[in-house]
């Protein structure tokens, strides 16, 4: 039982590790070398947009759309 548990505690972290990722860390050409300038803008906007699009829903369930929409966007990606 204690195995089991000690298995689930190192693969909840590890997961936890990898999803913990920001945009900052990703932002890394094809060569392997961070990006600068505008191309490093144009995908942090792009990256922090795709992280929190999923998270813009209402109490009921339901996408938020209009002002709310996008204050929570403006709101998720200033956390981001």
């Amino acid at each position: 039982m204690k195995r089991l548990i000690l298995a689930a505690l190192i693969t909840a972290f590890a997961a936890g590790s990898a999803m913990a990722q920001s945009c900052e860390t990703k932002a890394v050409g094809k060569d392997g070398k961070p990006l600068a300038g505008a191309a490093k803008t144009s995908f942090l906007k792009k990256c922090k947009e795709d992280v929190c699009t999923p998270k813009a829903v209402g109490k009921d369930g339901k996408p938020l759309a209009g002002a709310a929409k996008a204050s929570f966007m403006k709101k998720c990606e200033a956390e981001s």
